[in-house]
Formats: structure tokens, C-alpha cells, sequence
């Protein structure tokens, strides 16, 4: 794959205006990669986003059509960094004629799409059905999506004008209680490659390219306490992308120690002046010497799989949807998968895509290669508890 940047050091290039929409790492500052997934065919577009130092890509893909022009999936940041690479795209292959919002709950992707969708105005918007917005559910375009240009993706491909070279499944509309979370994933045939947001992930057992061009986050957590002095080494950065992974996946997985209050307060008086700086009042933590295992067993090695929160907290509130949605897409023709975050173009079948969603059934037919580590889910099942006594969410459906 070919990596871009603009190559120049500049943050007004890289600067994010409405960071405070979505107040989260790295505010008002981003960079751009550029990556070169299929020859002349896909491009990706991967940014930065976190909270407390816990950061992950977030990535847009831009498709070749055949018909000349651009489709975009999932806008990200339109910086001056992000949008100068664009155009050298538009310059080679011809403009950006379609934008999709794939998601309806992602407000990490909605709040781009508007801003992104005014630096190439003769795009038209389709968004996934189902769009709602919290407190209040507002028109699409008082979320800023384009008066007169932005479309609900219909259920029948067949209604666009670009049925000819995509295929698409909407998982429909699950109800969570509070709110609902759909997704769009599109199937470009020519290269036979794979778009989805959030339901697909893997992850590599070194750090994305991405996050190298800022490093901070990752020494952070490459630590084996937080009272540790930061140390930058090609080591530290592939122990703290292992370690950010699994904070992601389980916020607080089991080989994650936390550090009774008053021994934390002692330790961080004790630190040295440089320790103090990098804890920042984040919660006191040590790492278990056997962390690397439950990093393993999560890694698979780079298999593709469903984030644990989704597991827990979103799709088995409906298995028959889920499983009917993802039976569709496996029935389609495609050699890589190109997610939203984490791990970027992975090598995957449609039989593979199919078996991630085995957690869902009682007796899968195909079981997966391997398990995520059932021991970490702790926390998210002790979230879910308290949401669902709450009736924050609806109550999870038994497996089909």
C-alpha cells in the first residue's frame, strides 16, 4: 500500500475547527494518512480520535467509479491537510460526486459529513436510514447535511445512481431503548472489497501508521504503571497500542489492575516531576505481567471479529436481524474488508465475515477459530446490568 502525507509541518494544515462538536483527542489538531489500498481504485483516509489517551484510527475510504468521479464512505475531518489530498485524487480521477453516512449513532462520523459535504458542493449526500439525534431529533439539515443535496439511502441498491458497481446491506434499525444503531455496508465489485463502519474490526499486533506521526498516546500506555516516566522506543509503541487495544475493546479488561486511592495519591507524590506530568489525574493503574496473553487471545492472530461492546450492548438485541443482515453479505463476492477503525484492507472471505457473528447463535455452524477472552467481558456485563435496570437500553434477545 502507498502512504501519503502532505509532508509539511504545519498545524494550520492539519487544524479541525469544530473540534469542540465532539470535544475528544486530538481537538483541534489532526493529521491526515493517506493509503493506496487498490491501485488506482481505493484510497484510504486515517485520522485520530480518543479519549484519555486511548486513541484509534478513523478512517474514510474513497472509491474510483467506473463512470469517472469519486464515492466517499464515512467523511472524516475535512481539514486543509485531508482536503488538499482529496484533490489530488479529484485532479487524477474526477470529482467527488457521492458521500455516504454508512451510520445513524456514530456521532463521530455524522459530525463530519456536513462540513465535509460544503468543500465539494456538487456532491450529492445519501445517509443511512434511521437518522435521529439526541436530546432532540432534528431535521437532517439542522445537523448540517446539505439542504436539497442529502438522500436516504433506499433499501433497493437499484434506486441510485450507482447500482451498477456497488452492492449495499442495511442492518436495520435495532432498537437500544435510548436510541437505535443501524449500519450501511457497501461491497465495491470491481475490486471486491468490503466498507463497513463499526460491525467489523481486526487488529494488527504492531501500531497503525496513523498514530506513529504522534506517538504521545502510546507511550502513555506503554507504561506498567501510571507513575512511570514516558520512554519513546519502537518497543514502547507496540506494547501501547497492545495495551490501548484492549482498554478500547474492554475499558477495563482483567489483567488491568486499578490502585486503591490513598496508594495512588502516595505514589504520585512520590513520582518523579516528568511522571507527574504524564499521569494527569487519569485513574491509577497497573498493568498484570500476563497482559500479553489476554492481547492474544483478543488479536486471534488478526482475525477479523465484533467489538465486545457490540456484543454486549447492541447486537443481540437483535440476533434474527444481525444474523439475516450479516447471511446477505456473506453471499457476496470479496477478497478484503476495509473498516472505519483499527486495522486497515484485511485479508478476509465472506465465510470469515459470517463466522464473527457466530456469538449469536446457539449452535453456530461454522464456530469461529477462536474466542475472545470471555474473563475480560466483565465490565462491559456489569454495564449492561446497570443499563438495562435502568431501561437505558432494552433487554438483550435470547440467540437464535
Amino acid at each position: 500500500m502507498v502512504v501519503t502525507t502532505t509532508g509539511k509541518n504545519n498545524k494550520q494544515d492539519w487544524a479541525w475547527k469544530f473540534w469542540q462538536v465532539v470535544p475528544i483527542y486530538p481537538y483541534g489538531q489532526r493529521r491526515t494518512l493517506r493509503k493506496e489500498v487498490v491501485k488506482d481504485a481505493i484510497w484510504t483516509f486515517d485520522q485520530i480520535q480518543g479519549i484519555f489517551y486511548v486513541v484509534v484510527p478513523i478512517r474514510m475510504t474513497v472509491v474510483k467509479l467506473e463512470a469517472g468521479g469519486l464515492l466517499v464512505y464515512a467523511p472524516v475531518a475535512p481539514t486543509p491537510e485531508c482536503i488538499r489530498l482529496v484533490n489530488e485524487l479529484v485532479a487524477e480521477h474526477g470529482d467527488v460526486k457521492y458521500i455516504i453516512l454508512p451510520t445513524v449513532s456514530g456521532v463521530e462520523h455524522k459530525v463530519f459529513v456536513g462540513p465535509f459535504a460544503r468543500q465539494f458542493p456538487k456532491a450529492q449526500v445519501y445517509v443511512s436510514p434511521h437518522q435521529w439525534s439526541f436530546p432532540f431529533n432534528l431535521p437532517l439539515s439542522w445537523l448540517g447535511l446539505p439542504w436539497g443535496k442529502t438522500q436516504i439511502l433506499p433499501e433497493d441498491i437499484q434506486q441510485t445512481p450507482f447500482a451498477s458497481q456497488f452492492d449495499y446491506a442495511i442492518l436495520g434499525c435495532i432498537n437500544l431503548g435510548l436510541g437505535q444503531f443501524a449500519e450501511v455496508v457497501m461491497l465495491d465489485k470491481r475490486s471486491r472489497t468490503l466498507l463497513v463502519t463499526d460491525t467489523i474490526v481486526a487488529i494488527s499486533e504492531k501500531p497503525p501508521e496513523v498514530l506513529e506521526l504522534d506517538p504521545y498516546p502510546l507511550l502513555f500506555h506503554a507504561r506498567d504503571s501510571a507513575t512511570e516516566p514516558i520512554i519513546d522506543s519502537e518497543e514502547s509503541r507496540i506494547r501501547g497500542w497492545q495495551r490501548t487495544s484492549l482498554f478500547l475493546f474492554f475499558f477495563r479488561p482483567l489483567v488491568l489492575e486499578t490502585v486503591p486511592f490513598i496508594q495512588a495519591l502516595k505514589d504520585l507524590t512520590d513520582a518523579p516531576e516528568r511522571s507527574r506530568k504524564a499521569f494527569f489525574g487519569l485513574f491509577p493503574f497497573k498493568w498484570r505481567e500476563d497482559w500479553y496473553h489476554s492481547f492474544e487471545k483478543l488479536r486471534g492472530n488478526g482475525r477479523v471479529f465484533v467489538a465486545p461492546i457490540l456484543q454486549t450492548l447492541i447486537l443481540n438485541r437483535d440476533p434474527q436481524a444481525v444474523i439475516a443482515w450479516a447471511d446477505k453479505v456473506a453471499s457476496w463476492d470479496f477478497v478484503r474488508i476495509v473498516p472505519c477503525h483499527f486495522d486497515n484492507a484485511i485479508a478476509a472471505t465472506p465465510q470469515e465475515f459470517r463466522q464473527a457473528f457466530s456469538f449469536l447463535e446457539k449452535s453456530p455452524q461454522s464456530p469461529p477459530s477462536a474466542n475472545l477472552p470471555e474473563e475480560d467481558f466483565e465490565v462491559l456485563r456489569q454495564i449492561n446490568s446497570i443499563l438495562q435496570g435502568s431501561r437505558i437500553i432494552s433487554q438483550a434477545k435470547e440467540k437464535i
